[in-house]
């Protein structure tokens, strides 16, 4: 091999030297490492690519099951929030206390029927809601093969469906706040 280096670039004057056989053996090694290395790496690729295909479940289960756990989240933090279903269900409920008491009800007996029963639907709703929460995590959790990041957000939707659990109990049985009581 016949190497020849210029310094023309540098703005140096023109020096030519020819490479010399110690150099084109030193070159020729250095050539021969460097694809050495590449193939190393190449190699080093394939096995981690066999090592993560082992390892990794099939996509089909862990789009299911990444589904399931972001579902779980989300009904967990609507449980907490509040749902548009209990809202329309607490106005029924209103609505329907406001008929039966229109006139001859007694104050405690409006109380109870217009404002109690309308929170204590919009806590059940909530619970259930919960409920299903919690329902969704569990299973995501005890199902083998799935990913941490779908396991860390699995348990958030538990953590958070078993608070709205607490919750919805809590309320629907006036464990927080009680009715208002009518005046004497």
């Amino acid at each position: 091999m016949d190497t020849k280096t210029t310094t023309e670039k540098t703005g140096e004057s023109a020096k030519t030297a020819e490479a010399g056989p110690a150099e084109d053996t030193a070159v020729v090694v250095l050539d021969k490492q460097a694809d050495d290395a590449a193939d190393d790496l190449t190699d080093d690729e394939d096995d981690e690519d066999d090592l993560l295909s082992d390892e990794v479940a099939p996509a089909s289960s862990g789009i299911g099951g990444a589904a399931a756990a972001m579902v779980s989240a989300a009904l967990g933090a609507v449980a907490l929030t509040g749902t548009w279903t209990g809202k329309v269900v607490s106005e029924r409920e209103t609505l329907l206390g406001q008929i039966k008491t229109s006139g001859s009800g007694t104050p405690a007996q409006q109380i109870s029927e217009i404002y109690g029963d309308a929170w204590h639907s919009t806590a059940l709703v909530n619970g259930v809601f919960s409920l299903v929460a919690l329902f969704v995590a569990v299973l995501v959790l005890i199902l083998p093969g799935r990913p941490t990041w779908v396991r860390s957000v699995a348990v958030a939707g538990a953590v958070l469906g078993g608070l709205g659990l607490l919750l919805s109990a809590g309320t629907y049985f006036d464990l927080f706040l009680s009715l208002p009581t009518a005046g004497s």
